[in-house]
């Protein structure tokens, strides 16, 4: 671990809590939100955490992690689109908190924190499996292809992960309008994945013979 990961990593965290913060609660006119409170400390607290585990025992990941930095046209494509709809989605949930459009009961929004905090369990194992992560798309040196683990069930557990959480965030919300927008997550990470498994099948040796023997991208038995 050097110094400069270190700022880096507190620097983007901070910087992620604050512009959750804003998308939330500016919208909402309120601190009195208290499912946007529930939100931020069950996105925060577990990356928090996680973080300061890969900072000591795997801090080239951490690093991986960190970069997000897109190389593929149409991935950076993908990345404006996502940015887009969690804006639209954050802004979305907050208004339907201020005029008070449908909110959801608070059974439910338990609900979606559970199977939030699930899917992040699911997120960390695909880390701990697959060191060679990283948060864009490339083929790093001497970098193999994962089959056992998650990696057998479905070819992009970290995908599967990641569109249960995403779903969940405006249900935490307590917000089923802005789920709408959500919906557009599952779209947006197909057209990553396409793109993702073209430039894995041309560069990474053994990952077209991967996918016969794993079917399913995201899903199983759907896709």
């Amino acid at each position: 671990m050097t110094k400069k990961l270190f700022f880096q990593a507190i620097a983007k965290f901070l910087l992620g809590v604050v512009l959750v913060g804003v998308l939330v609660f500016l919208p909402a006119g309120s601190f009195a939100y208290w499912q946007g409170w529930l939100f931020v400390c069950i996105l925060f607290v577990p990356m928090f955490f996680a973080g300061i585990v890969m900072m000591v025992k795997n801090p080239a990941l951490l690093a991986k992690r960190l970069n997000a930095k897109e190389k593929e046209t149409e991935q950076k494509t993908v990345v404006k689109l996502s940015g887009l709809m969690f804006i639209a989605g954050f802004v979305l949930c907050g208004l339907n908190f201020r005029f008070g459009w449908f909110m959801l009961p608070g059974w439910a929004v338990i609900a979606a924190a559970v199977l939030f905090l699930a899917a992040y369990i699911i997120y960390a194992e695909v880390l701990r499996e697959n060191t060679y992560l990283s948060r864009t798309i490339e083929v790093q040196e001497g970098q193999t292809v994962i089959d056992s683990g998650l990696y057998g069930v479905v070819r992009h557990p970290m995908y599967s992960a990641t569109v249960l959480l995403f779903l969940m965030i405006p249900l935490v919300l307590g917000s089923a309008i802005s789920f709408a927008v959500f919906l557009l997550y599952p779209v947006i990470i197909a057209k990553r994945i396409k793109n993702e498994e073209e430039v894995l099948t041309k560069e990474l040796a053994g990952y077209a013979e991967y996918k016969q023997k794993v079917k399913y991208r995201l899903i199983p038995f759907i896709w």
